[in-house]
C-alpha cells in the first residue's frame, strides 16, 4: 500500500509537469485560465492543448503497462511486450491497409480494426512460436515477434510508399507519441480502453494460476485455453486501442512489468494496478522529457521509451541468458 500511494503521487506530480512545462512557460495565472478553458493568451492555449495530450500519456502508459503484463503473465515469457511480440505492428499495418484501400477515417471503425490488427499478429506470432519442439518457448516467441514486426513494418512501407497523400501524417503517426491528441479521440478510444482494463483486472487470479504451469492450473480448476484466450483480448484491446490513437509504442509493456515486480513481487492482483500506475508515470515523464530536450521542437515519446526500453530488453536477455530462454 505504501509503494501504491507513492506512485499515485508520483503520477499526480508528474500530470502537473506535464500540463506546466513545454516549449513554452507558462504563469499560474495562465494555468489557472487554461484549466477553465481560456484561450485568450498563447499560455492559455498551450495549457488547454496540454491537458487532453496529459490525459492521454496517462491511458496510453497505463494500457501498454497492464497489456505488457498479461502478455508475459500468459506467454511466461519475460521478453513479452506489444512490440516485441508484434502486436502493435499487427494494429498498425490494419490501420495503414485502412485508411489506404478503404478509406477509413478516425471513428470506432478505425479502432477496431486496429484491435482486428493486433489479435491476428498475436494469433500468428503465438502458431509459429509454438511450432517445433519444445512449443511456445519465450526465446521462439520473441524471435516470431520480432520477425513478424519487421515484415509488417516492410509491409507498411510498400503501401504507404505509392500513397503520397497519407505518407507524410503515417510516417509521423508510426513513430509513436501523444502530440496533437483531443478530447475527441480520448473519447473514442475510452471504452475500448475501459473494457480491456476490466477484463485485464478479472483475469489476475487466472494469470495467477498460469504463472504455476498448464499442470497444476488444471489441477486447481482452470480451463487453461479460456484463461489464456480471455486476457489476451483484454491485452490486446488496450494495446490495439492506444496504437489507433498514438501509434505503436514500443518497450514500455516491457520495462514496467519487471520494475513493478521488484517492488510488489509476482501476484497479478497487485502487479497489474501497479503497471498501470508506472505505465502512466514512464509515458508522462517520456513525454515531458521529450517537449524539454529537444526545445522549441520536440522528441515523440516512442523515441524516448526506444532509449529506456532498449537497454532494459538486452539486460533482461543477459540476465536470463540464452539457454535459458
Amino acid at each position: 500500500m505504501v509503494w501504491l500511494f507513492a506512485g499515485m503521487a508520483v503520477l499526480v506530480v508528474l500530470a502537473v509537469v506535464s500540463v506546466t512545462t513545454g516549449s513554452r512557460d507558462v504563469s499560474w495565472g495562465e494555468i489557472w485560465a487554461g484549466v477553465r478553458g481560456a484561450t485568450d493568451t498563447i499560455g492559455q492555449a498551450a495549457v488547454v492543448k496540454r491537458i487532453p495530450r496529459t490525459f492521454m500519456a496517462l491511458l496510453a502508459g497505463a494500457a501498454l503497462g497492464v497489456s505488457g503484463a498479461v502478455m508475459q503473465g500468459v506467454t511466461r515469457n519475460p521478453l513479452a511486450d506489444p512490440g516485441i511480440l508484434g502486436v502493435n505492428a499487427g494494429a498498425a499495418f490494419a490501420v495503414v491497409l485502412g485508411m489506404a484501400w478503404f478509406d477509413i477515417a478516425l471513428s470506432y471503425t478505425y479502432v477496431w480494426t486496429a484491435i482486428a490488427g493486433a489479435a491476428v499478429a498475436a494469433v500468428f506470432v503465438y502458431i509459429i512460436g509454438s511450432l517445433g519442439s519444445g512449443g511456445a518457448t519465450p526465446l521462439k516467441l520473441a524471435l516470431a515477434g520480432t520477425a513478424t514486426a519487421v515484415a509488417l513494418a516492410s509491409f507498411i512501407n510498400a503501401v504507404v510508399l505509392g500513397r503520397n497523400d497519407i505518407g507524410d501524417g503515417v510516417r509521423a503517426w508510426l513513430v509513436g507519441g501523444v502530440g496533437g491528441i483531443t478530447y475527441d479521440r480520448i473519447l473514442l478510444v475510452l471504452p475500448f480502453l475501459l473494457a480491456g482494463f476490466a477484463i485485464s483486472l478479472l483475469s489476475a487470479r487466472s494469470l495467477n494460476s498460469l504463472a504455476l504451469g498448464e499442470e497444476v492450473a488444471t489441477g486447481l480448476g482452470e480451463n487453461v485455453v479460456v484463461a489464456r484466450a480471455v486476457s489476451s483480448l483484454g491485452a490486446v484491446m488496450l494495446c490495439g486501442a492506444v496504437t489507433a490513437v498514438c501509434g505503436p509504442i514500443g518497450f514500455v509493456g516491457l520495462a514496467v512489468p519487471h520494475v513493478c515486480r521488484l517492488l510488489v513481487g509476482v501476484d497479478h492482483r497487485w502487479l497489474l494496478p501497479f503497471s498501470a500506475i508506472a505505465g502512466a508515470a514512464l509515458l508522462v515523464a517520456a513525454d515531458v522529457l521529450g517537449r524539454v530536450v529537444a526545445r522549441p521542437g520536440e522528441l515523440d515519446v516512442g523515441i524516448i521509451t526506444a532509449f529506456v526500453g532498449a537497454p532494459i530488453f538486452i539486460w533482461i536477455a543477459r540476465q536470463r541468458k540464452v539457454k535459458e530462454l
